[in-house]
């Protein structure tokens, strides 16, 4: 089965709530704004369960924590705001599989369940401060995991984990990893002043906005242990459950001496490889817009409004009335007949389908981090091309064909994807190949492969 993911990294200081904070709160007028963003992409994405990861919920040193506890409460009675509350139900299902699947892999995790000093079906402020934002009525079912004294590479594997048991059961998962960045970046910080508490949020920012959000956990140790982090696991747990995440920087700011980074990170596929087909582009001649379809228009205009002015552009309404309402695409970039930069999404994970393709030309042009972002000397000269997908379907081997239908390869948490139609690729063998590199599978594991229709706009 397959599955969707959003991530969402938020941070968790309790004044940043204005029952706490009152008129303090607006000095992380940046945050909460963010925060607002963030509960938009999740209210749109519409989620099964709310997986969140906190470096405050009750801890073991040598297993992860997982509440099974049907019904969890919390309040930040503790800081002066007893009234505000998030009562939320567990998804047991998931909680129950996870602790089993983690064990499995040589994960020790545990339950809440029969440990008082655990506090089963209690909510820290790790966990209430984010959701506050993002789903303060507890609409969504949610499964509570605790940092544990671990290695780096086990909460990275965790992550993992909670993506194949997500797959396993089907759910649309929004992946929350709540944690401060250092909180000794001023002299009046609340653990004191370092001059690397500032480069270990630089590290983080700057990793993530060049869309790097594996290498989150090369960080280090000694440079995040300096810098009085909350929040590195967090983040190094969700890079292993969305590895070829797209990630999208919301807001950074310290205001109080602790860094906050509020980042949305959406699922990517790429097409592998770089086998976009190459299109002549004629540069002798003026480009007649007029002759492109509307999906490919949008698409230039969405890349020209972030290239000269660093904003994501409101889509317009389409008027194709055969165009479905929402779908997965890819938009592919060429210049000069060479590929430029190709992103997509193999579901939908917008409210429409014209803002799926805004989204996703801004980041082909911005984000594949196979090639530096478009620039503006660049942006007249591109050829674009938009691949509206049709929902994939499980299929066999001999139900291939390169021309007319691409393949999502997966193995575990594993996938890889390759368009149909593409230059160079002539057999079924080599297009499943291909998906095979791209999603690190060797030939010798046992896949599932997936196929699917694609509507190509030039």
């Amino acid at each position: 089965m397959s599955t969707e993911m959003l991530g969402v990294i938020a941070p968790h200081p309790p004044i940043m709530v204005r029952d706490v904070g009152g008129d303090e709160a607006d000095v992380t007028a940046a945050s909460i704004e963010a925060m607002h963003d963030a509960a938009r992409a999740v209210a749109n994405f519409a989620p099964d369960t709310l997986v969140v990861i906190s470096p405050h919920s009750p801890p073991l040193g040598d297993a992860f924590v997982i509440d099974t506890a049907p019904d969890t409460h919390g309040t930040l009675a503790q800081f002066g705001a007893a009234r505000t509350a998030i009562s939320a139900r567990t998804d047991v299902e998931f909680a129950s599989r996870l602790i089993e699947a983690a064990n499995t892999h040589g994960l020790p995790a545990r339950s809440r369940a029969g440990h008082s000093a655990l506090q089963p079906g209690v909510l820290d402020h790790g966990v209430l401060v984010p959701l506050l934002f993002l789903d303060p009525k507890g609409t969504y079912p949610l499964v509570n995991i605790s940092l544990s004294g671990l290695s780096l590479e086990a909460h990275r594997r965790l992550g993992e984990v909670v993506a194949e048991v997500a797959r396993s059961l089907g759910r649309r998962i929004v992946f929350l990893a709540s944690g401060d960045l250092s909180h000794r970046l001023t002299p009046r910080a609340p653990a004191g002043y370092s001059a690397k508490g500032q480069e270990f949020d630089s590290q983080v920012v700057e990793l993530l906005r060049t869309n790097r959000l594996t290498s989150i956990a090369h960080i280090d140790p000694s440079l995040a242990d300096a810098a009085g982090e909350c929040g590195w696991r967090s983040i190094i747990a969700l890079s292993g459950a969305m590895p070829q995440g797209d990630v999208q920087v919301l807001s950074y700011e310290g205001p109080w001496g602790v860094g906050y980074l509020v980042a949305v990170v959406r699922e990517h596929a790429d097409d592998s490889g770089g086998r976009c087909a190459a299109v002549e582009v004629t540069t002798e001649q003026p480009r007649d817009e007029s002759s492109e379809h509307e999906l490919v228009r949008l698409a230039r205009h969405a890349i020209v409004s972030w290239v000269e002015h660093g904003v994501e552009p409101e889509p317009s309404t389409l008027s194709d009335p055969s165009l479905p309402v929402r779908a997965g695409t890819f938009v592919s970039l060429h210049l000069d007949g060479h590929l430029r930069g190709c992103i997509g999404t193999i579901a939908p994970t917008q409210r429409t389908l014209a803002a799926e393709v805004v989204h996703n030309a801004v980041q082909a042009a911005s984000a594949d981090p196979r090639f530096p972002a478009v620039t503006a000397d660049e942006v007249d000269r591109l050829d674009v091309k938009v691949d509206v997908l049709y929902p994939p379907e499980g299929c066999s081997f001999e139900d291939l064909d390169p021309e007319q239908y691409g393949v999502i390869v997966s193995c575990g948490w594993r996938r890889g994807l390759l368009l149909p139609d593409l230059e160079g690729v002539d057999s079924s063998a080599e297009q499943v190949d291909i998906a095979r590199k791209k999603a690190g599978i060797s030939p010798s594991e046992p896949c599932s492969l997936e196929r699917f229709r694609v509507d190509r706009y030039a």
